[in-house]
């Protein structure tokens, strides 16, 4: 079940057309006053600014102070196309093309000057994440993928910078052997963490709050200079 809570913040939340070249995505910005972070949700299938996993998430990263923006990799058209076979959301390399043109619009924005930019993916989305986030580099600071195939970004995988947190069912039995074998391939610095009970959804009573609650902390310690700020804090005492 998805939580029901829900959360508010001072943000301002705004329907937003994403430039992605010949195409434009249609995606949700929030932006909490004094953030420091953005986070980009990427998902391979479906109306990834629709999915409740994904809103949630959103929702407790937003309340963290950290903005969201929530977007379709894909046109209502692809989308379509997509439902009759899935191409497309196996289509690793597309999908992270679309990523990195969202990147790129959200960077050119006079309200994003000094902010720190992460991904958070699911399903295929994952790969597509880590593929941009190779090709970006520095203008990733890092990356988490829910119940993702990082396994698909393939040669990428050696070259991404932003520190890296694969999230995992412990009931996804041959996603998380995909995810081991991702995570040996990452040079960045990097973590997995299996969470009990969980199938490949999160459906399981208190499975995706243990995900937000990841998720808001991997960010939060990679993006922000708050956090750094306080482990610089703690290491001279």
């Amino acid at each position: 079940m998805i939580p029901g809570r829900k959360f508010q913040n001072d943000g301002v939340g705004s329907e937003v057309l994403v430039d992605a070249g010949r195409v434009a995505l249609e995606g949700i910005l929030v932006l909490p006053k004094e953030m420091e972070a953005v986070v980009l949700f990427a998902h391979g299938s479906g109306s990834s600014r629709y999915s409740p996993r994904n809103r949630y998430v959103a929702q407790v990263l937003q309340a963290g102070g950290i903005g969201t923006l929530l977007f379709d990799l894909l046109t209502r058209e692809e989308e379509s196309i997509d439902e009759y076979g899935g191409a497309l959301r196996f289509d690793i390399l597309f999908l992270a093309k679309r990523l990195r043109d969202a990147t790129r619009w959200l960077m050119k924005r006079p309200d994003m000057a000094g902010i720190r930019l992460g991904y958070f993916g699911a399903s295929t989305g994952a790969a597509a994440a880590l593929v941009a986030a190779a090709e970006l580099q520095n203008a990733i600071g890092a990356v988490v993928s829910r119940g993702g195939r990082p396994d698909l970004a393939g040669d990428a995988l050696v070259s991404v910078m932003a520190p890296t947190l694969l999230i995992v069912g412990g009931d996804d039995e041959p996603v998380i052997g995909m995810n081991r074998e991702a995570l040996a391939k990452l040079r960045c610095e990097k973590k997995i963490v299996i969470v009990p009970g969980a199938t490949h959804l999160f459906e399981e009573p208190g499975t995706l709050e243990e995900v937000a609650r990841l998720a808001t902390q991997w960010f939060t310690q990679h993006l922000t200079a708050s956090a750094k700020r306080r482990a610089g804090v703690a290491a001279h005492r």
